[in-house]
């Protein structure tokens, strides 16, 4: 495994330039980010804001109404083949000016992605570029690529990507994350990255990048090097710090002023950053549950669908640490084989409902991860398991409503979100971990009262999810 010295790396860049939220949020354009999450784990970085798993015009309305200064769409589009993927980003972008329009609002896009690379890019910041002008907007001068997550260790320098333990950092290719199915690369260099998902369409020559030097230069240094942007061109930034992602956001603003647009394809924390909001702190069971009385007497489910590493050490650590009252399994050979698929998933779902009378439950998917010999058969199976999922969440949300519910790994808490509980707008309300792991409360559907807790699959070291159970449980 290569790793590096990270202060090595710093050394010859300029000190951290300390930059407040409120300086972002004094100079904001007065535009509504649109969010497009590409699975629901983007917003574990902000708090306030109003989420939504349905996009018709309607639901941007009411969204809009709140005054919020962004928007998040849970997409999923992770989870699905290419056309959808693109098919769903061209509605979001039309039903969302409509609405705006009839409001006077004004709008900007943001494909929110994966910290460690994965997803449908180029692909959705293309359809977004083309959807934006056929919704009669200004094309993009500049698609701005900002992975970096530093509350997860997630950090770019120099134009290049790393996942950070401790003083040391790792390429992000030599990652697993890397080797995903069907999103995988081998480029740690984001420009390179882009060339390589490209395919060569553009070269890495052609990326503008914004690395610590001309970010912690200030928002003059940062607007002359995006002077020249045109024609979408692609744009990485470093940043390995908050305040680096306050600098940017300081730049982008200056570069605005002078008649630039962009679009942007991010990380989870670049929206705080962007709309100047604060860092939230975590929140506390009172935060969560006030004076509510709502299912104190019943367990909280505990919905693993994730299968990268340190899910797997989360999940063990929690039996270790805090056994639950049942762990029941979701068996991915039954549930790809038709004909034993609905005895066992009532056989499951029967298991989980009685459980929660007693306490915790974890409902989680065998950790035998199951893939197929292409990308998008790899995709079909993953998407029959986590309707499995759904299933099971359903027939346990109808017979015996969980205290809490908590969905690890993305493409489970959007489907979870979204389907199982039905929740078609939400509000999400901070963090129950610093900077990753949010809250929503659901403003609808049969969840509603319930607190639901998205928590992605590649977040937080092995005691995480057991401290986020220690919190929600207690009386």
């Amino acid at each position: 495994m290569f790793m590096e010295d990270l202060g090595s790396l710093l050394s010859g860049y300029p000190e951290a330039v300390s930059v407040s939220a409120a300086e972002v949020a004094a100079g904001a354009t007065g535009a509504v980010f649109i969010v497009l999450d590409d699975d629901p784990t983007g917003t574990q970085s902000v708090a306030g804001l109003p989420v939504l798993t349905s996009w018709g015009e309607a639901d941007f309305a009411w969204a809009l109404s709140t005054g919020a200064p962004a928007i998040y769409v849970l997409t999923n589009s992770r989870s699905l083949a290419p056309a959808d993927a693109a098919r769903i980003n061209r509605e979001v972008v039309a039903n969302a000016q409509a609405a705006a329009a009839a409001q006077a609002a004004r709008l900007a896009f943001v494909s929110r992605s994966d910290s460690t690379l994965r997803g449908h890019y180029p692909l959705e910041t293309d359809v977004l570029a083309e959807a934006m002008q056929a919704a009669g907007l200004k094309a993009p001068d500049a698609v701005v690529l900002v992975p970096a997550f530093p509350d997860a260790n997630r950090v770019t320098i120099g134009g290049v990507h790393y996942m950070r333990s401790g003083t040391e950092v790792q390429p992000i290719a030599e990652t697993e994350f890397a080797r995903d199915a069907t999103f995988g690369y081998a480029s740690s260099n984001l420009a390179s990255y882009v060339e390589e998902k490209t395919g060569g369409r553009i070269n890495a020559a052609e990326v503008i990048t914004l690395t610590l030097d001309v970010l912690r230069g200030g928002p003059e240094k940062i607007a002359a090097a995006l002077a020249g942007a045109a024609d979408a061109v692609p744009v990485v930034a470093d940043a390995v710090s908050e305040d680096d992602l306050r600098l940017l956001a300081l730049g982008l603003q200056h570069a605005e002023a002078d008649g630039k647009s962009f679009l942007y394809r991010v990380g989870p924390p670049f929206v705080r950053a962007a709309i100047g909001q604060e860092q939230h702190a975590p929140l506390s069971a009172g935060d969560v549950y006030g004076d509510a009385p709502v299912g104190r007497s019943r367990g909280g489910l505990i919905v693993v669908g994730s299968h990268v590493g340190v899910t797997t050490r989360q999940l063990n650590h929690l039996q270790e640490v805090r056994p639950p009252s049942l762990t029941v399994e979701i068996d991915v050979a039954s549930v790809i084989d038709p004909e034993i698929r609905e005895k066992h998933l009532a056989d499951v779902s029967g298991q989980v409902a009685a459980g929660l009378s007693a306490g915790d439950v974890v409902l989680h998917t065998s950790r035998q991860l199951v893939t197929a010999s292409t990308g998008d058969e790899s995709l079909d199976i993953s998407r029959r398991v986590s309707a499995a999922v759904v299933d099971v969440v359903q027939r346990v949300l109808a017979a015996t409503p969980p205290r809490f519910v908590i969905a690890k790994g993305g493409i489970t808490s959007s489907d979870v979100a979204s389907k199982g509980l039905q929740i078609g707008r939400a509000i999400v309300r901070g963090p129950m971990l610093p900077g990753i792991v949010s809250l929503w409360e659901p403003m609808d559907g049969p969840a509603a009262g319930i607190p639901y807790i998205v928590f992605a699959g590649n977040v937080g070291d092995d005691s995480s999810l057991a401290a986020v159970v220690e919190i929600l449980s207690e009386q």
